[in-house]
C-alpha cells in the first residue's frame, strides 16, 4: 500500500521508527523521535506543513517503556499524555483528512508476561464532521486499515482486507 501511494505521487511520511520498520520501502522520509511526546509534536508539525500524503506514526513508548516492562502507571500516564494532545491533532485535520489510531499488537502491561499479548487492538477513526457513534465492530483483519487507506486515496483495491470507509461515511 505504501508503494502504491508513492507510485500515485503521494508522500509517505513516517514518524518514529516507521522508516526502519519498513526498511525504507515505500517511505519518503521518517522523523526519528526521542519519546511519545516528541512523536506527537512531529505529527502536529507535519499536519501543519504537509497538505498531501500519508503521515504514518509509531509512538513506541507505549510498547517498549510500559507494555514490555509491565509498567501500568507509566502506560496509564502515557495514554493520558496522548489524550491531552489529541485535540491539537484533531484541530489540524482538514476536509478530506482521516485520522486512524490503532496499535500493531497487544502489549498489556497487566499480564505476567512481558511479551506481546493477544487482546484486540483499538481502532479509532476520526475526520472533520464525522458522524458520531459509529461502531466498526471487531475487524477480521488488520489489513482492513490498509484497504481503507487504499480506497480513500483512490488506489486499486488490495489483495487483502475490507475497507471501512463507507461504514464511517467517507
Amino acid at each position: 500500500m505504501l508503494d502504491l501511494l508513492q507510485e500515485k505521487g503521494e508522500k509517505v511520511l513516517g514518524v518514529g521508527k516507521i522508516g526502519d520498520i519498513f526498511a525504507w520501502q515505500g517511505v519518503d522520509s521518517s522523523h526519528k523521535t526521542k519519546n511519545n511526546l516528541n512523536g506527537i509534536e512531529n505529527i502536529i508539525s507535519l499536519l501543519t506543513t504537509e497538505k498531501k500524503g500519508l503521515i504514518f506514526a509509531n509512538l513506541n513508548d507505549f510498547d517498549t517503556l510500559y507494555g514490555h516492562r509491565n509498567n501500568v502507571p507509566g502506560y496509564a500516564a502515557a495514554l493520558e499524555e496522548f489524550d491531552q494532545h489529541l485535540p491539537a491533532i484533531m484541530e489540524r485535520l482538514e476536509e478530506g483528512d482521516l485520522l486512524i489510531i490503532t496499535a500493531d499488537h497487544g502489549c498489556d502491561p497487566t499480564t505476567p508476561s512481558t511479551d506481546h499479548s493477544r487482546e484486540h487492538v483499538p481502532l479509532l477513526v476520526f475526520y472533520p464532521d464525522m458522524p458520531q457513534g459509529i461502531d466498526l465492530g471487531i475487524r477480521s483483519s488488520f489489513a482492513d486499515i490498509a484497504q481503507t487507506i487504499a480506497e480513500v486515496f483512490a488506489l486499486s483495491p488490495l489483495k487483502y482486507g475490507k475497507s471501512f470507509a463507507k461504514e464511517v461515511g467517507i
